[in-house]
């Protein structure tokens, strides 16, 4: 069996380097990818929307979670989440309607927006999805007042239209970012 010299392993690494380098300069690039955008569909109250995948720290089941005194009753109260203090809101108490009994398939998504850190409940989550900046709509039918504020614009896939539903702009509401009875 012949020894391998120092010399030609360094020299196999450098080949696979080069075919490394030819490769990715094959594979899409970061700005073929721009023209799309992806977002997190779920369901509140019976209504599909969309919010950009940026907007969501994570996706997660609802913990265990303790009252909070004092607070408004759309707080849940707050959930410790690896190590991590996490207040738990409720959408639908938020937007002056009331909440359904527990569903199974009711889900948290995080919230990590200019110092806002918590969870807001939905009532399922639907799967990532992708569109063509080309398929975005600006004016949009609104099925619910309250949540007005919240939309921005909508996607077409197919004859289904997904609604825009801005996390942030909900974190920078000041009626939900004031949690406090007063």
């Amino acid at each position: 069996m012949s020894e391998i010299t120092d010399q030609q392993a360094f020299e196999f690494l450098q080949s696979i380097e080069q075919r490394s380098f030819e490769s990715a300069a094959t594979s899409p690039r970061e700005e073929d990818l721009s023209r799309f955008w992806t977002g997190v569909g779920f369901r509140i109250s019976g209504n599909d929307y969309i919010v950009k995948l940026s907007e969501v720290a994570e996706i997660i089941s609802i913990p265990r979670y303790t009252k909070v005194p004092g607070a408004k009753n759309w707080v849940k109260g707050l959930a410790n989440i690896r190590g991590t203090l996490l207040p738990i809101m409720d959408l639908h108490g938020f937007f002056g309607r009331k909440a359904p009994h527990a569903l199974r398939r009711q889900r948290l998504l995080v919230i990590n927006h200019n110092d806002i850190h918590c969870g807001v409940i939905v009532d399922e989550v639907l799967g990532m999805n992708h569109f063509e900046d080309e398929d975005w709509v600006k004016e949009i039918p609104v099925h619910d007042e309250a949540m007005q504020p919240y939309l921005k614009g909508g996607f077409y896939s197919g004859e289904k239209l997904w609604t825009v539903f801005s996390l942030n702009a909900l974190a920078e509401t000041p009626s939900f970012r004031q949690v406090a009875l007063i």
